[in-house]
Protein backbone atom coordinates (compact mmCIF):
# COMPACT_ATOMS: atom_id res chain seq x y z
CA UNK A 1 0.00 0.00 0.00
CA UNK A 2 1.21 3.51 -0.82
CA UNK A 3 2.41 5.50 2.34
CA UNK A 4 4.57 9.40 2.74
CA UNK A 5 7.72 9.77 4.04
CA UNK A 6 8.91 13.22 4.45
CA UNK A 7 12.63 13.80 4.54
CA UNK A 8 14.12 16.04 7.48
CA UNK A 9 15.80 18.41 5.13
CA UNK A 10 12.74 18.67 2.70
CA UNK A 11 9.75 20.50 2.60
CA UNK A 12 7.85 18.41 0.45
CA UNK A 13 6.15 14.62 1.07
CA UNK A 14 7.40 11.87 -0.81
CA UNK A 15 5.55 9.20 -2.10
CA UNK A 16 6.55 5.44 -1.34
CA UNK A 17 5.26 2.54 -3.61
CA UNK A 18 5.38 -0.83 -4.56
CA UNK A 19 6.66 -1.27 -9.01
CA UNK A 20 4.96 -4.73 -10.07
CA UNK A 21 8.59 -6.24 -9.94
CA UNK A 22 8.41 -5.08 -6.50
CA UNK A 23 10.84 -3.01 -6.30
CA UNK A 24 10.01 -0.03 -3.51
CA UNK A 25 10.14 2.97 -5.49
CA UNK A 26 10.35 6.67 -4.04
CA UNK A 27 8.75 9.81 -6.06
CA UNK A 28 8.84 13.78 -4.20
CA UNK A 29 5.12 14.93 -4.90
CA UNK A 30 6.49 18.53 -4.85
CA UNK A 31 3.54 19.72 -2.30
CA UNK A 32 3.26 20.03 1.52
CA UNK A 33 -0.17 19.05 1.36
CA UNK A 34 -0.43 15.60 3.05
CA UNK A 35 -3.46 15.30 2.24
CA UNK A 36 -2.97 16.09 -1.71
CA UNK A 37 0.30 14.18 -1.38
CA UNK A 38 -1.42 11.31 0.02
CA UNK A 39 -3.88 11.08 -3.05
CA UNK A 40 -1.13 11.08 -5.24
CA UNK A 41 0.69 8.22 -4.28
CA UNK A 42 -1.89 6.04 -4.32
CA UNK A 43 -2.60 6.90 -8.03
CA UNK A 44 1.04 6.20 -8.64
CA UNK A 45 0.69 2.92 -7.15
CA UNK A 46 -2.29 2.32 -8.63
CA UNK A 47 -0.91 2.89 -12.03
CA UNK A 48 2.14 1.08 -11.52
CA UNK A 49 0.29 -2.28 -10.26
CA UNK A 50 -1.23 -2.03 -13.84
CA UNK A 51 0.30 -2.88 -17.33
CA UNK A 52 -1.07 0.22 -18.93
CA UNK A 53 -1.60 1.64 -22.33
CA UNK A 54 0.66 5.07 -23.26
CA UNK A 55 -2.73 7.02 -23.27
CA UNK A 56 -3.73 5.71 -20.17
CA UNK A 57 -0.47 6.54 -18.79
CA UNK A 58 -0.50 9.97 -20.05
CA UNK A 59 -4.45 10.36 -18.58
CA UNK A 60 -2.53 9.43 -14.95
CA UNK A 61 -0.28 12.26 -15.78
CA UNK A 62 -2.88 14.66 -16.36
CA UNK A 63 -4.65 14.01 -13.19
CA UNK A 64 -1.94 14.81 -11.21
CA UNK A 65 -0.91 17.41 -12.91
CA UNK A 66 -4.02 18.45 -12.20
CA UNK A 67 -4.07 17.99 -8.19
CA UNK A 68 -1.24 20.16 -8.27
CA UNK A 69 -1.72 23.09 -10.58
CA UNK A 70 -5.45 23.23 -10.44
CA UNK A 71 -5.41 22.97 -14.34
CA UNK A 72 -5.00 20.31 -17.12
CA UNK A 73 -1.21 19.75 -18.81
CA UNK A 74 -1.48 21.39 -22.56
CA UNK A 75 -1.68 19.19 -25.24
CA UNK A 76 -2.33 18.30 -28.89
CA UNK A 77 -2.10 15.66 -31.45
CA UNK A 78 0.49 15.83 -33.89
CA UNK A 79 -1.71 16.65 -37.10
CA UNK A 80 -3.61 19.29 -35.08
CA UNK A 81 -0.39 20.92 -33.88
CA UNK A 82 1.23 20.57 -37.62
CA UNK A 83 -2.08 22.43 -39.06
CA UNK A 84 -1.68 25.62 -36.65
CA UNK A 85 2.38 25.33 -37.26
CA UNK A 86 1.50 25.47 -40.76
CA UNK A 87 -0.69 28.82 -39.77
CA UNK A 88 1.83 30.59 -38.01
CA UNK A 89 4.52 30.01 -41.03
CA UNK A 90 1.77 31.00 -43.57
CA UNK A 91 2.20 34.54 -42.29
CA UNK A 92 5.68 34.86 -41.46
CA UNK A 93 6.94 32.90 -44.68
CA UNK A 94 7.21 33.84 -48.44
CA UNK A 95 4.63 31.64 -50.32
CA UNK A 96 7.11 29.77 -51.77
CA UNK A 97 8.77 29.11 -48.32
CA UNK A 98 5.75 27.97 -47.14
CA UNK A 99 4.96 25.47 -49.79
CA UNK A 100 7.95 23.87 -49.27
CA UNK A 101 7.01 24.03 -45.35
CA UNK A 102 3.18 22.17 -46.10
CA UNK A 103 4.85 19.84 -48.48
CA UNK A 104 7.38 18.27 -45.38
CA UNK A 105 4.99 18.99 -42.98
CA UNK A 106 1.89 16.92 -44.50
CA UNK A 107 4.26 14.43 -45.91
CA UNK A 108 5.68 13.61 -42.28
CA UNK A 109 1.98 13.25 -41.02
CA UNK A 110 0.80 10.94 -43.57
CA UNK A 111 4.26 8.89 -42.83
CA UNK A 112 3.22 8.45 -39.39
CA UNK A 113 -0.49 7.86 -40.33
CA UNK A 114 -1.33 5.15 -37.63
CA UNK A 115 0.11 8.39 -35.03
CA UNK A 116 -1.41 11.08 -36.70
CA UNK A 117 -4.07 11.64 -33.80
CA UNK A 118 -1.30 10.94 -31.36
CA UNK A 119 -0.10 13.44 -28.76
CA UNK A 120 2.52 15.17 -30.36
CA UNK A 121 5.05 14.25 -27.34
CA UNK A 122 4.70 10.90 -27.63
CA UNK A 123 6.31 10.98 -31.07
CA UNK A 124 9.62 9.38 -30.87
CA UNK A 125 13.30 10.18 -32.00
CA UNK A 126 13.13 6.31 -33.80
CA UNK A 127 10.18 7.48 -35.58
CA UNK A 128 11.50 10.76 -37.27
CA UNK A 129 14.60 8.85 -38.00
CA UNK A 130 12.56 6.47 -39.65
CA UNK A 131 11.05 9.22 -41.72
CA UNK A 132 14.74 10.86 -42.35
CA UNK A 133 15.95 7.47 -43.64
CA UNK A 134 12.80 6.96 -45.86
CA UNK A 135 13.32 10.37 -47.51
CA UNK A 136 16.81 9.28 -48.39
CA UNK A 137 15.71 6.07 -49.85
CA UNK A 138 13.71 8.36 -52.31
CA UNK A 139 15.82 11.35 -52.21
CA UNK A 140 18.92 12.86 -52.53
CA UNK A 141 20.94 13.27 -49.00
CA UNK A 142 20.80 17.05 -49.22
CA UNK A 143 16.93 17.14 -49.45
CA UNK A 144 16.42 14.42 -46.76
CA UNK A 145 18.87 16.41 -44.64
CA UNK A 146 16.20 19.49 -45.43
CA UNK A 147 13.27 17.96 -44.86
CA UNK A 148 14.82 17.02 -41.18
CA UNK A 149 15.58 20.24 -40.73
CA UNK A 150 11.96 21.34 -41.06
CA UNK A 151 10.75 18.47 -38.74
CA UNK A 152 13.11 19.90 -36.02
CA UNK A 153 11.50 22.98 -36.43
CA UNK A 154 8.12 21.84 -36.26
CA UNK A 155 9.11 20.14 -32.72
CA UNK A 156 11.01 23.30 -31.77
CA UNK A 157 7.94 25.26 -31.72
CA UNK A 158 6.20 21.90 -30.12
CA UNK A 159 8.86 22.59 -27.35
CA UNK A 160 8.73 26.77 -26.90
CA UNK A 161 4.59 26.29 -26.72
CA UNK A 162 5.42 24.07 -23.57
CA UNK A 163 3.96 21.07 -25.16
CA UNK A 164 7.18 18.97 -25.63
CA UNK A 165 10.03 18.73 -22.33
CA UNK A 166 12.75 18.73 -25.16
CA UNK A 167 13.28 18.42 -29.01
CA UNK A 168 13.03 14.43 -30.09
CA UNK A 169 13.91 15.67 -33.83
CA UNK A 170 17.05 17.31 -32.68
CA UNK A 171 18.67 14.31 -31.43
CA UNK A 172 18.46 13.03 -34.92
CA UNK A 173 21.61 13.24 -36.89
CA UNK A 174 22.03 14.69 -39.91
CA UNK A 175 23.23 12.38 -42.67
CA UNK A 176 26.76 12.65 -44.23
CA UNK A 177 26.55 13.16 -47.87
CA UNK A 178 28.12 10.10 -49.87
CA UNK A 179 31.29 10.50 -52.24
CA UNK A 180 28.68 9.50 -54.97
CA UNK A 181 26.45 12.60 -54.49
CA UNK A 182 26.52 15.25 -57.14
CA UNK A 183 28.45 18.38 -56.62
CA UNK A 184 26.88 21.13 -58.92
CA UNK A 185 29.88 23.04 -61.11
CA UNK A 186 30.25 25.58 -63.83
CA UNK A 187 29.70 25.67 -67.64
CA UNK A 188 32.76 25.68 -69.36
CA UNK A 189 32.25 28.44 -72.47
CA UNK A 190 32.49 25.78 -74.89
CA UNK A 191 29.64 23.75 -73.30
CA UNK A 192 27.76 27.31 -72.78
CA UNK A 193 28.16 27.37 -76.94
CA UNK A 194 26.89 24.33 -77.63
CA UNK A 195 24.20 25.32 -74.93
CA UNK A 196 23.35 28.76 -76.61
CA UNK A 197 23.19 26.47 -80.42
CA UNK A 198 20.60 24.78 -78.95
CA UNK A 199 17.92 26.90 -77.66
CA UNK A 200 15.00 28.98 -79.61
CA UNK A 201 15.08 32.89 -79.17
CA UNK A 202 13.50 32.87 -75.74
CA UNK A 203 15.79 30.17 -74.03
CA UNK A 204 18.38 31.88 -75.53
CA UNK A 205 17.31 35.13 -73.56
CA UNK A 206 17.05 33.14 -70.18
CA UNK A 207 20.65 31.67 -70.60
CA UNK A 208 22.29 34.87 -71.61
CA UNK A 209 20.75 36.79 -68.25
CA UNK A 210 21.47 33.56 -66.13
CA UNK A 211 25.11 34.06 -67.03
CA UNK A 212 25.40 37.68 -67.12
CA UNK A 213 23.80 38.16 -63.71
CA UNK A 214 23.81 35.01 -62.10
CA UNK A 215 20.14 35.34 -60.94
CA UNK A 216 17.73 32.38 -60.64
CA UNK A 217 16.03 30.97 -63.13
CA UNK A 218 12.65 31.69 -61.59
CA UNK A 219 13.88 35.38 -61.27
CA UNK A 220 15.12 35.70 -64.80
CA UNK A 221 12.07 34.15 -66.16
CA UNK A 222 9.47 36.59 -64.51
CA UNK A 223 11.76 39.73 -65.32
CA UNK A 224 9.43 42.67 -66.71
CA UNK A 225 11.18 45.87 -68.69
CA UNK A 226 10.38 47.94 -65.55
CA UNK A 227 13.27 45.64 -64.29
CA UNK A 228 15.72 46.96 -66.90
CA UNK A 229 17.22 50.63 -67.01
CA UNK A 230 18.19 51.38 -70.07
CA UNK A 231 19.86 54.36 -69.80
CA UNK A 232 22.17 53.38 -66.84
CA UNK A 233 22.61 49.79 -68.10
CA UNK A 234 21.18 48.59 -65.04
CA UNK A 235 19.23 45.24 -64.42
CA UNK A 236 17.45 45.98 -61.19
CA UNK A 237 14.88 43.56 -58.98
CA UNK A 238 14.32 41.68 -56.01
CA UNK A 239 14.95 38.36 -55.68
CA UNK A 240 12.15 35.63 -54.58
CA UNK A 241 14.08 33.50 -52.22
CA UNK A 242 16.20 36.31 -50.40
CA UNK A 243 13.88 38.74 -51.16
CA UNK A 244 17.23 41.16 -51.47
CA UNK A 245 16.90 44.14 -53.73
CA UNK A 246 19.85 43.74 -56.66
CA UNK A 247 21.10 46.35 -59.01
CA UNK A 248 23.02 44.64 -61.77
CA UNK A 249 25.21 46.59 -64.23
CA UNK A 250 24.67 45.24 -67.69
CA UNK A 251 27.28 43.37 -69.44
CA UNK A 252 28.27 44.56 -73.03
CA UNK A 253 27.06 41.06 -74.36
CA UNK A 254 23.21 41.08 -72.27
CA UNK A 255 22.83 44.84 -73.24
CA UNK A 256 23.73 43.57 -77.10
CA UNK A 257 21.23 41.02 -76.69
CA UNK A 258 18.57 43.34 -75.56
CA UNK A 259 18.66 45.65 -77.82
CA UNK A 260 19.27 43.17 -80.95
CA UNK A 261 16.76 40.26 -79.70
CA UNK A 262 14.29 42.63 -77.60
CA UNK A 263 11.46 44.30 -78.74
CA UNK A 264 10.38 46.69 -75.55
CA UNK A 265 6.94 47.86 -76.26
CA UNK A 266 4.50 50.76 -74.53
CA UNK A 267 3.70 49.35 -70.93
CA UNK A 268 7.04 48.80 -68.63
CA UNK A 269 5.29 45.80 -66.62
CA UNK A 270 5.30 43.22 -69.87
CA UNK A 271 7.31 40.24 -69.31
CA UNK A 272 10.84 40.12 -71.43
CA UNK A 273 10.09 35.73 -71.82
CA UNK A 274 6.19 35.74 -71.81
CA UNK A 275 6.19 31.87 -72.40
CA UNK A 276 8.49 31.43 -69.31
CA UNK A 277 6.27 33.65 -66.95
CA UNK A 278 3.35 32.49 -68.03
CA UNK A 279 4.65 28.43 -67.01
CA UNK A 280 5.75 30.16 -63.32
CA UNK A 281 1.98 31.62 -62.96
CA UNK A 282 0.38 28.28 -63.85
CA UNK A 283 2.36 26.54 -61.42
CA UNK A 284 0.42 25.50 -58.25
CA UNK A 285 3.42 26.54 -55.79
CA UNK A 286 4.60 29.57 -58.26
CA UNK A 287 8.20 27.84 -58.74
CA UNK A 288 9.66 27.52 -62.44
CA UNK A 289 9.79 23.34 -62.43
CA UNK A 290 8.76 23.24 -66.13
CA UNK A 291 11.39 25.42 -67.06
CA UNK A 292 13.98 23.58 -65.12
CA UNK A 293 12.88 20.72 -66.73
CA UNK A 294 12.80 22.00 -70.21
CA UNK A 295 16.11 23.43 -69.75
CA UNK A 296 17.30 19.69 -68.38
CA UNK A 297 15.98 18.60 -72.21
CA UNK A 298 18.50 20.93 -74.20
CA UNK A 299 21.34 19.73 -71.77
CA UNK A 300 20.40 16.26 -72.80
CA UNK A 301 19.98 17.49 -76.12
CA UNK A 302 23.50 18.77 -76.38
CA UNK A 303 24.94 15.70 -74.54
CA UNK A 304 25.49 17.50 -71.25
CA UNK A 305 22.70 15.44 -69.53
CA UNK A 306 21.37 12.10 -69.87
CA UNK A 307 18.20 11.70 -71.31
CA UNK A 308 14.98 11.22 -68.45
CA UNK A 309 11.61 10.51 -69.05
CA UNK A 310 9.37 8.99 -66.80
CA UNK A 311 7.20 6.98 -68.52
CA UNK A 312 10.28 4.66 -69.97
CA UNK A 313 11.16 3.57 -66.01
CA UNK A 314 7.44 3.43 -64.41
CA UNK A 315 8.22 4.76 -61.29
CA UNK A 316 6.94 8.13 -62.10
CA UNK A 317 8.01 10.99 -59.79
CA UNK A 318 8.08 9.47 -56.59
CA UNK A 319 11.68 7.85 -56.69
CA UNK A 320 15.29 9.29 -56.41
CA UNK A 321 16.19 10.68 -59.43
CA UNK A 322 19.45 10.38 -61.26
CA UNK A 323 21.19 13.88 -60.05
CA UNK A 324 23.06 15.67 -62.91
CA UNK A 325 26.32 18.20 -62.02
CA UNK A 326 24.62 20.67 -64.15
CA UNK A 327 21.26 22.40 -64.49
CA UNK A 328 20.49 26.04 -64.81
CA UNK A 329 21.98 26.87 -61.34
CA UNK A 330 25.04 25.95 -62.26
CA UNK A 331 24.76 29.81 -64.80
CA UNK A 332 25.08 31.17 -60.65
CA UNK A 333 28.24 28.98 -60.33
CA UNK A 334 29.50 30.12 -64.10
CA UNK A 335 28.87 33.83 -63.31
CA UNK A 336 30.89 34.24 -59.81
CA UNK A 337 33.95 31.78 -60.99
CA UNK A 338 34.10 33.93 -64.61
CA UNK A 339 34.54 36.68 -61.52
CA UNK A 340 37.06 35.68 -59.69
CA UNK A 341 39.04 33.83 -62.14
CA UNK A 342 39.00 37.56 -64.08
CA UNK A 343 40.43 38.85 -61.03
CA UNK A 344 37.32 40.76 -59.62
CA UNK A 345 36.97 41.59 -55.99
CA UNK A 346 35.03 38.44 -53.70
CA UNK A 347 33.07 41.35 -52.48
CA UNK A 348 31.96 42.74 -55.50
CA UNK A 349 31.22 39.04 -57.08
CA UNK A 350 29.18 38.37 -53.84
CA UNK A 351 27.17 41.58 -53.97
CA UNK A 352 26.50 41.02 -57.93
CA UNK A 353 25.35 37.49 -57.50
CA UNK A 354 23.63 38.14 -54.54
CA UNK A 355 24.77 35.62 -51.84
CA UNK A 356 24.36 36.38 -48.24
CA UNK A 357 27.67 35.59 -47.18
CA UNK A 358 31.33 34.71 -48.41
CA UNK A 359 31.49 31.33 -47.16
CA UNK A 360 28.18 30.83 -49.73
CA UNK A 361 30.04 32.63 -52.38
CA UNK A 362 33.28 30.23 -52.06
CA UNK A 363 31.01 27.26 -52.66
CA UNK A 364 29.69 28.82 -55.96
CA UNK A 365 33.41 29.54 -56.43
CA UNK A 366 35.45 27.20 -59.22
CA UNK A 367 38.87 28.72 -60.02
CA UNK A 368 40.54 27.68 -62.99
CA UNK A 369 43.96 26.12 -63.14
CA UNK A 370 45.00 29.12 -64.83
CA UNK A 371 44.00 31.67 -62.14
CA UNK A 372 45.59 29.20 -59.68
CA UNK A 373 49.24 28.98 -61.71
CA UNK A 374 48.95 33.15 -61.78
CA UNK A 375 48.39 33.31 -58.14
CA UNK A 376 51.29 30.98 -57.67
CA UNK A 377 53.42 32.36 -60.07
CA UNK A 378 53.13 35.95 -58.43
CA UNK A 379 54.74 34.45 -55.30
CA UNK A 380 58.38 35.57 -54.30
CA UNK A 381 60.79 33.55 -56.45
CA UNK A 382 63.35 34.04 -53.58
CA UNK A 383 62.82 33.70 -49.54
CA UNK A 384 65.46 35.81 -48.12
CA UNK A 385 67.67 33.78 -45.53
CA UNK A 386 68.73 35.16 -42.74
CA UNK A 387 71.69 35.67 -41.88
CA UNK A 388 73.63 34.49 -39.01
CA UNK A 389 77.52 35.07 -37.56
CA UNK A 390 80.00 32.51 -38.77
CA UNK A 391 80.13 29.44 -36.21
CA UNK A 392 83.25 29.97 -34.04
Amino acid sequence: MASLWKHPKSRFWTACFTAPDGRQLKRSTKTTDRKLANRMAQEWEDAACKRMTEGQARRVVNDIFELINGERLASATLAAFVNRWLERKRVESKPRTFEKYAIVARKFVAFLASRAGADIASITQAEIAAYRDDAASRLSIGTANGELKIIRSIFQQAHRDALIDQNPAARVAIMARHGDEVERRAFTLPELSRILGECDSEWRGLVMFGLYSGQRLKDVATLTWQNIDLDRDQLCLVTGKTNRRQIIPLASPLRRFIDESLAAGDDPKAPLFPRSIGYVKRSKSGTAGVLSDQFYHILAAVGLAKPRTHESTGKGRSVKRELNELGFHCLRHTATSLMKNAGISPAIVQDIIGHDSSAVSAHYTHIEESAKRKAVDAMPLRIPQESRPPAE
